[in-house]
């Protein structure tokens, strides 16, 4: 009687493969870099911390400046929530070509384009649309939508390509158009999920949107740079607090529109 043990399939050896090159490249992560765990532990070292984590508190609550702290708030918002509003509609144009509904030769052209946009981080988008639209908000804005936009592209053209063909095709043989068999085919089966990668980039759009602000772009990210920058703790907690409380604020309502898509 034959008691030999089963070859696993081709599946499992290949996710075994897979585990194990990750493994290896932490473990190689780890080796190389010069990671100085003694160092961070030390009485000099916790002894700093705490005394500049003191200077931020008390955080500054005089009305003058939690006045200009929530337009500031107000600003960001607005920030990501319109580059995430153009990112969205140019990340669904881009989709259609590059989700192979025009053919191979545009649906390569595209992706090249989405990877380029993607791939660029926002602040190098930021430090670009700032020196065309100058300091302030609109180039925070058109950093975030080209960002966003070579992401959302990708996602939706994956989606798109994902979407099961036949309800369209059905609709096509009894003669619909090709524009009305995708509105009533295609788009409904992948739009919750465009919605739900739209609401992700948009929590990660405010803190970006944040981040932006560093190099001029406006909104809690210049209020923090500007009162760090000066040394000035107590405005900068109160500046960090409305960063907090900004992202938890959107992160409850992205939360509950995605469970309302969900249902």
């Amino acid at each position: 009687m034959n008691h030999s043990m089963p070859t696993p399939p081709r599946r499992d050896w290949t996710i075994i493969v897979l585990m194990a090159l990750l493994a290896v490249l932490v473990i190689a992560s780890f080796a190389t870099l010069p990671l100085k765990w003694r160092e961070f532990f030390t009485a000099d070292a916790v002894r700093s911390t705490l005394e500049l984590l003191s200077g931020f508190a008390p955080p500054e609550t005089s009305l003058p400046f939690l006045t200009k702290t929530f337009w500031a708030t107000l600003e960001t918002l607005a920030m990501s929530g319109l580059g995430t509003l153009l990112a969205v509609v140019f990340g669904l144009a881009f989709s259609l070509p590059a989700s192979g509904r025009f053919g191979a030769a545009p649906r390569a052209a595209m992706r090249a384009v989405l990877n380029v946009l993607r791939s660029i981080p926002e602040l190098v988008w930021a430090s670009v649309m700032l020196i065309a639209a100058g300091l302030g908000p609109l180039g925070g804005t058109l950093a975030l939508a080209a960002h966003t936009a070579g992401v959302l592209g990708r996602l939706f053209a994956d989606s798109l390509e994902n979407a099961a063909p036949l309800p369209e095709q059905s609709l096509r043989t009894n003669g619909a158009s090709a524009t009305a068999a995708f509105f009533y085919a295609t788009l409904p089966q992948t739009l919750p999920q465009m919605m739900s990668y739209t609401l992700y980039r948009w929590e990660n759009n405010i803190r970006a949107a944040t981040i932006l602000g560093v190099v001029g772009a406006g909104g809690l990210g210049q209020m923090l740079k500007y009162h760090l920058s000066l040394f000035q703790m107590p405005l900068a907690a109160t500046v960090i607090l409305a960063m907090l409380l900004l992202v938890a604020l959107v992160d409850g309502v992205s939360f509950t529109l995605r469970r309302v898509l969900t249902r």
